[in-house]
């Protein structure tokens, strides 16, 4: 069974996930400037925050305007960040930007940042069929940002 995503309502999150997230933005916006403190100021353990560091961020209701970056580690063949690419437009999402390395030993890394508009498909199902891509080893939500708080997404 692949990673399944779910979106949740705040009330329904357990706390000791929104003191990750709440740690995550003290180190992002520089308000601390190391992971012991964020744990500190955040109440959590710093085993905690490693723990589930990348297993949940905010999810903006409004996606409208959201960007979500990605990583991938993908085999290095002809075409095939292509068929990546086609995979995100079927599902309708905007492509930002895109950072490929020079491959080493035939894998090379991706990074990529789309927006997602109110027409864009299911973004869980585009990550499962970018996960299920041949040649396409490892995809990571790297970051997401968006205007307006909402739920969390938390993965699974």
């Amino acid at each position: 069974m692949g990673t399944r995503y779910f979106v949740m309502k705040e009330r329904a999150v357990p706390e000791v996930l929104l003191k990750v997230v709440e740690a995550k933005r003290l180190l992002e916006t520089g308000k601390v400037h190391t992971v012991n403190e964020a744990a500190d100021q955040a109440g959590i353990s710093r085993s905690s925050f490693y723990k589930y560091k990348d297993d949940i961020f905010p999810f903006h209701e409004n996606s409208r305007g959201t960007i979500i970056t990605l990583t991938f580690q993908m085999e290095d063949e002809p075409g095939l960040l292509s068929d990546v690419l086609k995979i995100i437009a079927e599902f309708g999402a905007n492509i930002l930007t895109i950072h490929q390395s020079i491959p080493i030993n035939g894998v090379a890394s991706l990074s990529l940042s789309m927006q997602v508009l109110p027409t864009t498909g299911n973004v869980s199902d585009m990550l499962e069929d970018l996960r299920g891509q041949q040649g396409v080893m490892h995809v990571k939500i790297l970051a997401e940002s968006g205007e307006e708080p909402g739920g969390s997404l938390v993965q699974s």
